[in-house]
């Protein structure tokens, strides 16, 4: 096949020419030079560098766009020149204007395998790729110029500058000719890959779906074809009647291996140099965001056609799109668009550009479009896995990068108010090699995103490794990973009402989870998290601060059956009811008294529902739930208000002690210690109020809060925000009268 010089990009900006310098310089740092400038004597030593570089650059592309024939590999030019563009690529990236001669070089066959294969590894740009570069250097497949191994490492490059490349619709129009490559099977694997990313609904063909599946019958079960295949049925699900797996660990071998470092340190360097495309936010202005390796992908690159044209079009974007049209995505610029066009957008091949895209974001949730969920699936798994610094060893120098892409995947998770299935795979894969520091605030955020999963695959992947790193790290670890599971519960709660009345037949969305399902899954993990509590309490010695994360995440358990309508309740275990009861702090008995109010709220509520046989319900609270409540609050009541809780507390566990032994202790009016007088928490308010209503008396006799300073004493409480301790009084502690009360105070106190 001859090469036709008419057909590729204009060579003139490739020349060395003196006109022609501020092409190539206007790709390094520091901008085009200005004649004036250039003519100074004074020039600094960076920019003599550049120069140099440049020049070297200009001299190696004219070379090779020279050159006809075969050259020897010990040829002292073309080494000479070969490393003048990996050092330069390596360093700076290439220019746009360099990838249509090293390309066709390399492709054509005339050099060396050896040297084709240094080219191309060479490939990395500075900024973008133009498409025509990427469509004329296809051709060269055609005439099998080249050998297999650089058509194999073509597609690879292919495949990971795919997000780099300006414009895609040449490479839409050639998906036929890529797809008849599948018949190779070492080309197999690649061509599904570039095809998964360039597939869209008007690919899908019958006869298509059948050579896939006359591979698939020749092959095996290849996760590569699966992918396709999978791809093809979201599409069309009646053309693609086979079962195919619903989730896979990794449907493609990553193809970036030998420009995958070299990208990552050249966004590193450059990052402050990098066109980007407007961000799309709703409104608001948005901070340039940091060029990472992925953060290529996150952002949606702005046709080269378009940039002169924008001004004309930006009239046109706002009328509606025919249905046999679709709408750029480089053009949605506002809410208003997405709204008139929402039918007629397309997704970007990019998939990373989503994240940090809410417009997409938004059409994600109107409209349910499962190839959309099945492109990010695989590409963020994919990305998860391959730059998790501490699964891969040479990843540990980008772990900020690592950090920024796991922030923007939470936040994305958060506008969704869903995780991602691969999310959910990549902490169960990492969490038993991660050593609770590195990326730790991102991975225990992303952990509260983890969807609901039956117990056996949540305590092996996940409740046993954590529980590792939370016995053996800090305090602060431990109130992190008690915040975090919180969350995760909260998820799964407001999961459940927006799911319940959508789904009246209790079937929630793609998880095929029942209500029974939730159900057990929501009651181990408040039974782990009431283990992991009573553990850690012993370990750190009832500390305040772990025992307000702990009560933090029973504020939720206690009211999940009226708020979340949720027919369950758990109570606390022993080690966490007691160490609150006897806490130091009155901030931590108040939340107590508080949950236990909400615990009496909702079964009371559950027993009159039960009684009125009004709904028939599937989940029925056990007599036990009823028990325990009931045995905390014998010694709730006995500690703070009847001063019996050493007399009348039945519980296994609690402070039942013989009246001999307490004698023994030669503490004095041993049965009114923790009532809310004395009580160790409440003693400073009881000081601050004697001695505000009884400003002569400097003995502190507590002995005279009874009557109606008892009744003053409880004023002045819920003044000082003991809102829990309120309704805790008010709601299970009964009292007759003002008299009866009156008298009851003197005979506790």
């Amino acid at each position: 096949m001859q090469r036709r010089q008419s057909s590729k990009t204009p060579k003139q900006p490739l020349q060395v020419h003196y006109k022609n310098q501020a092409d190539l310089s206007a790709w390094r740092k520091g901008g085009i030079i200005h004649p004036e400038k250039s003519v100074q004597n004074d020039q600094s030593p960076n920019d003599q560098r550049n120069d140099s570089k440049q020049n070297s650059l200009e001299q190696a592309l004219g070379y090779f766009e020279k050159v006809q024939d075969r050259v020897s590999l010990k040829d002292n030019v073309l080494q000479k020149h070969l490393t003048a563009v990996e050092s330069i690529a390596i360093q700076r990236g290439l220019p746009p204007e360099g990838f249509d001669i090293l390309l066709n070089v390399a492709l054509s066959g005339k050099l060396a395998d050896a040297v084709n294969t240094r080219l191309l590894k060479s490939l990395i740009p500075a900024s973008v790729i133009p498409e025509t570069s990427v469509v004329s250097s296809v051709s060269w497949l055609c005439v099998s110029k080249c050998s297999g191994n650089i058509q194999l490492l073509f597609l690879r490059w292919l495949i990971t500058m795919f997000d780099f490349i300006d414009h895609k619709e040449k490479l839409y129009a050639l998906y036929g000719f890529f797809f008849s490559f599948l018949q190779d099977e070492k080309m197999c694997p690649y061509v599904c890959h570039l095809l998964y990313l360039l597939t869209r609904k008007e690919s899908v063909k019958p006869f298509r779906i059948r050579r896939l599946l006359d591979l698939q019958a020749k092959m095996g079960m290849q996760s590569h074809l699966q992918a396709l295949l999978s791809l093809y049925k979201l599409f069309c699900p009646d053309l693609v009647t086979i079962t195919l797996p619903g989730k896979m660990k990794a449907y493609f071998k990553s193809s970036e291996g030998p420009w995958k470092a070299a990208i990552i340190r050249l966004r590193r360097r450059n990052q402050e140099n990098f066109p980007l495309s407007q961000p799309l936010f709703l409104g608001t202005a948005r901070p340039q965001s940091r060029k990472r390796k992925w953060n290529t992908q996150l952002i949606i690159p702005a046709s080269s056609t378009n940039k002169n044209n924008l001004e004309d079009n930006r009239e046109k974007n706002c009328v509606l799109y025919s249905a046999n049209e679709c709408f750029p995505v480089e053009q949605l610029q506002t809410f208003s668009q997405l709204l008139q066009n929402i039918h007629h957008l397309e997704f970007p091949s990019q998939m990373g550009s989503v994240l940090t895209n809410p417009l997409l974001l938004h059409y994600m949730n109107c409209i349910k479009d499962e190839s959309i969920y099945l492109r990010l699936y695989y590409w963020m798994g994919r990305t998860l896995q391959e730059e998790c610094t501490w699964c891969v060893a040479d990843n540990k120098q980008y772990e900020e990068l690592f950090k920024d892409f796991l922030e923007t995947v939470y936040n994305t998770e958060c506008f969704l108010q869903e995780g991602f299935l691969s999310c959910e795979e990549f902490l169960y894969k990492s969490l038993p090699l991660w050593d609770g520091f590195c990326c730790r605030s991102q991975i225990l955020r992303l952990l509260s995103w983890i969807p609901v999963s039956s117990f056996s695959e949540m305590k092996s992947h996940l409740y046993d490794p954590l529980a590792q790193l939370f016995f053996t790290s800090s305090l602060y670890f431990k109130c992190s990973v008690l915040e975090s599971l919180k969350e995760l519960l909260q998820n799964w709660l407001n999961w459940h009402v927006i799911h319940l009345d959508s789904e009246p037949d209790s079937q929630v969305h793609r998880l095929n989870t029942t209500l029974s399902g939730l159900v057990n899954a929501v009651a181990e993990l408040i039974h782990f998290v009431g283990w992991i509590s009573t553990v850690a309490l012993r370990l750190e010695s009832n500390p305040t601060f772990l025992l307000y994360f702990i009560l933090n995440f029973y504020e939720t358990v206690c009211d999940m059956y009226l708020r979340y309508n949720l027919p369950l309740l758990i109570m606390p275990p022993a080690g966490v009811f007691y160490p609150a009861l006897l806490s130091m702090d009155s901030v931590s008995l108040n939340q107590l008294c508080y949950i236990m109010y909400r615990y009496r709220t909702n079964l009371v509520a559950a027993k009159e529902n039960d009684l009125s046989k009004k709904k028939i319900l599937q989940f029925k609270f056990s007599s036990h739930t009823y028990q325990e409540y009931n045995q905390y609050i014998i010694a709730m009541v006995g500690c703070l208000w009847t001063s019996s809780a050493f007399q009348k507390d039945i519980h296994p566990q609690g402070l039942r002690i013989d009246d001999e032994l307490l004698k023994k202790t030669s503490v004095q009016e041993f049965k009114t210690s923790f009532n809310i007088v004395y009580h160790p928490a409440m003693m400073g308010h009881a000081v601050v109020f004697l001695q505000q209503v009884c400003p002569d008396d400097t003995t502190f006799n507590f002995s005279l809060i009874k009557g109606k300073k008892w009744n003053w004493y409880l004023e002045y409480l819920y003044a000082q925000g003991l809102k829990g301790l309120k309704v805790f009084i008010e709601s299970s502690i009964n009292r007759v009268s003002q008299g009866s009360h009156s008298k009851a105070g003197n005979v506790e106190v």
